[in-house]
């Protein structure tokens, strides 16, 4: 295999991957490279906390802490499907010991796939537009910005599923100074300007343009004011809107109830119940004791399975499917906490690659 974009076939030889449909892992591969290390180079160090997720897909590579032990994976054994020492931080620094190739993904991008994925609610074909940026653009950005880290994760789904989209055309005016907030707007393509009129300048002056992935419209929204500036498309565009009173109700949400792995143990003791949402594939490579496995996409399907009268504690690898899921029985009146951090950085995973 050559350095360039990956082909779907090889990221299906990958769990989580191997379930994703196919619409969303076409989005993937399009964002993700082969990359080759010699032998020798590190690819990344104990302790390391940047959110990517490493996949072998030819040679070897060492994984060693600490305390001197080690671990050979090599590609195409059953060891090298899953990611490399995805826990955060890493407690393995990751050495070539021949010439190698592998893949790196967003984390985040990763995860927020799997979630919507799993919903069944949801695939990146619905946003896809011939001869525009990949929808996978548009997200990874957004994921990104100062705006979207204020919504609590389990309302991005929420807030994802109640979006409306709307095309422009050249000179439309999205939102005018001085009118009254009523919908958040995401940029998916297409170029707008945003201007403010002054006492001196009426035309307005010119303060950004904003593309692929730029929100606009949360200030009015959160603050309960009047636009303060006029946003219109310079060219033709898509953006995706919510209306003021979902945004605002997604946004407020009281925050899930979060709790660290030592005070879940002592729930599960005292008679409650670890619910895990991953992937079947990623449940038998490790699982907390006794845990119930519903993938996130069956949770709707096997309410019936659960027990309004046990507290659950609902986890994944990072928080984010997990939330999902809490948020869904939270409005079905189960009780639940979720895992903060998700596996990857509970003591589950302690001594294992």
């Amino acid at each position: 295999m050559s350095p360039g974009n990956v082909s779907i076939q090889t990221l299906r030889q990958f769990t989580p991957l191997d379930g994703l449909k196919r619409e969303n892992i076409a989005a993937l591969a399009k964002k993700t490279e082969v990359r080759k290390i010699n032998s020798g180079e590190t690819l990344f160090k104990a302790g390391d906390s940047e959110k990517r997720t490493f996949y072998l897909l030819d040679g070897a590579v060492e994984l060693s802490d600490e305390q001197g032990n080690t671990k050979l994976i090599r590609s195409g054994t059953d060891e090298a499907r899953g990611p490399l020492s995805p826990m955060l931080p890493r407690r393995f620094t990751a050495k070539a010991v021949e010439s190698a190739e592998y893949v790196s993904i967003d984390t985040d991008l990763l995860d927020v796939m799997l979630t919507w994925d799993q919903t069944g609610d949801y695939e990146v074909s619905e946003l896809t537009m011939s001869q525009e940026p990949t929808s996978d653009d548009w997200m990874a950005t957004l994921l990104h910005t100062k705006a979207f880290h204020r919504i609590p994760p389990a309302n991005i789904q929420a807030i994802f599923m109640r979006m409306q989209r709307v095309t422009y055309k050249p000179g439309d005016v999205i939102i005018k100074q001085g009118d009254e907030g009523d919908y958040f707007y995401v940029v998916i393509s297409g170029t707008c300007e945003v201007t403010r009129e002054t006492p001196l300048n009426e035309e307005g002056i010119k303060l950004a343009e904003l593309g692929t992935g730029d929100t606009f419209g949360e200030e009015a929204l959160i603050s309960d004011a009047r636009r303060n500036a006029t946003v219109t498309m310079l060219t033709e565009g898509i953006v995706m809107r919510l209306g003021k009173q979902d945004f605002n109700t997604l946004l407020n949400e009281p925050m899930l109830d979060w709790v660290e792995y030592e005070e879940a143990k002592k729930l599960v003791a005292d008679g409650g119940k670890w619910l895990d949402v991953r992937l079947p594939s990623e449940f038998e490579s490790h699982h907390e004791a006794d845990a119930l496995n519903i993938p996130l996409y069956f949770i709707r399907l096997k309410l019936n399975q659960l027990d309004k009268d046990v507290t659950y504690v609902v986890c994944c690898d990072t928080g984010r499917r997990s939330s999902a899921g809490a948020f869904i029985l939270n409005e079905r009146g189960f009780t639940t906490r979720v895992l903060k951090g998700g596996l990857n950085m509970s003591s589950l995973n302690e001594g294992t690659a």
